[in-house]
């Protein structure tokens, strides 16, 4: 392994996942974590979640060659101002956030001589704080890697190797490319469970007893995402506004394109958009993004 100390700075579900992952695949790597609320950092050190929990950011990222921003992507700039000084002149800051183009060029702005080289594990729960990591939480998951043009080949290579350690499978790609995918393939389903969560939740014919009792599988699946942590979301969707708006128009045009084929009786248009879903559906389980199993593979685990 290139990196030999690695400091988390923000200890909730993912950055105590980066920890206890460390911990676990790569023993032999120093780990320092720390958190702006001193009750997380009581937790992690309970918890165990790095090596090192310090009360003070220049403290735990003293010596590290690799330091990971694990903090919603609108409080980027400021932790990144709070190491600054702590940070050592061959470090590599990176980053676990959902938006990448606006983090990189932000980063860059606050920390013009650091090499940084943000990523994206793609993988989490609707869970978060110290409580919620685990260590298994990156096998099989993508991280996305989003260098840009200046970054040192050998510091994207050994960010690679960290993250395959951890049991992800990398790719690297163009940051305002991974931001149009991942508009598409999370940003926008998570904005539709938000919105359709909070429509039942004020339906006044429907009571939310109601709507809790009865629940079917589909909307209790928008629930599971909707209970996501709302300040990570909120600084998504500020920062990735271009991409999001783009794909949200898109969305808009096909949802008034179904409301038009439900209206006529167009089943034929109907059944044809569903078949095409159900194909891509079993692709994903295919590719083992999901679970095929009844109710997900949930009862399994439960």
């Amino acid at each position: 392994m290139s990196f030999h100390h690695v400091a988390i700075i923000g200890l909730g579900l993912l950055g105590g996942s980066i920890g206890l992952a460390v911990q676990e695949h790569l023993p032999s790597v120093t780990t320092t974590g720390y958190d702006a609320d001193p009750e997380v950092r009581e937790r992690a050190r309970q918890r165990a979640l790095c090596g090192t929990i310090a009360d003070d950011p220049l403290a735990a990222v003293a010596g590290a060659d690799l330091v990971i921003l694990c903090v919603p992507v609108g409080a980027m700039d400021a932790a990144a101002a709070a190491i600054g000084p702590g940070l050592g002149a061959d470090a590599v800051l990176s980053d676990v956030g959902s938006s990448k183009l606006s983090v990189s060029q932000s980063l860059a702005k606050v920390l013009p001589d650091t090499t940084i080289i943000p990523a994206h594990p793609v993988a989490g729960t609707e869970q978060s704080g110290p409580d919620a990591g685990f260590a298994s939480l990156f096998h099989q998951r993508w991280c996305i890697i989003t260098p840009p043009d200046t970054a040192p080949q050998d510091k994207v290579a050994a960010l690679r190797e960290f993250w395959e350690a951890l049991g992800s499978t990398v790719e690297v790609m163009d940051a305002s490319h991974h931001d149009m995918v991942l508009a598409v393939t999370s940003h926008i389903p998570h904005l539709i469970a938000y919105t359709i969560v909070g429509t039942a939740s004020d339906l006044e014919e429907v009571t939310r007893g109601e709507v809790i009792k009865y629940s079917a599988g589909g909307f209790r699946d928008f629930t599971r995402i909707a209970a996501s942590d709302p300040v990570m979301w909120r600084d998504v969707f500020l920062n990735n506004r271009d991409a999001v708006l783009d794909m949200l128009d898109r969305f808009l045009g096909d949802l008034a394109m179904m409301r038009e084929a439900i209206r006529a009786g167009d089943g034929e248009l109907m059944f044809d958009q569903f078949s095409k879903t159900r194909a891509i559906r079993r692709r994903i389980v295919e590719q083992g993004q999901d679970d095929a199993r009844p109710d997900f593979g949930r009862h399994d685990h439960e």
